[in-house]
């Protein structure tokens, strides 16, 4: 295709190779492998939820790396769909492992699950280490005829 003709092409479709708004390289077909992340400093923020209920589908080391929160939420509860993911769970250690700083993060799970009980209890040597919290609560909030599990944090 001539060199005007690709361009017009583009013009007339401008989300053509765009994932996320990101410009991708129209000969891959998978935009995971062709996603360009523009370098950047990392964010730091008191709290993050961590992306789809810590899924694995869409957080890894990198994330961590880049977005360095105080707390971390976990609300994954499914796991038959792999929620919480023990490999997102890993992905925080190795991420906060390149921190290069040993500032306090809390892990706050919103449930009790095996996944979490299992990596707490096999990698609590590697948490100490690069001073990352598990915060555990057996706190109940009752409202009219409904009561859940709740974990109160203060900033």
């Amino acid at each position: 295709m001539p060199e005007d003709e690709l361009s017009r092409s583009s013009h007339s479709n401008p989300g053509k190779n765009l994932v996320n708004g990101i410009k991708t390289n129209p000969a891959s077909n998978s935009p995971k492998s062709s996603l360009s992340v523009p370098v950047g400093p990392p964010v730091y923020v008191d709290l993050a939820y961590i992306p789809n209920h810590c899924s694995g589908k869409n957080t890894d080391p990198e994330f961590f790396k880049r977005v360095r929160a105080s707390y971390y939420v976990v609300s994954g509860n499914d796991a038959a769909n792999g929620e919480p993911s023990r490999a997102v769970l890993d992905a925080l250690l190795e991420g906060k492992s390149q921190w290069g700083e040993n500032l306090q993060v809390t892990l706050i799970p919103t449930h009790d699950t095996e996944v979490t009980r299992e990596w707490y209890q096999q990698t609590h040597e590697k948490q100490q280490e690069l001073n990352i919290m598990v915060l555990a609560s057996s706190s109940t909030v009752v409202m009219q005829d409904e009561s859940f599990p709740a974990c109160k944090i203060e900033f």
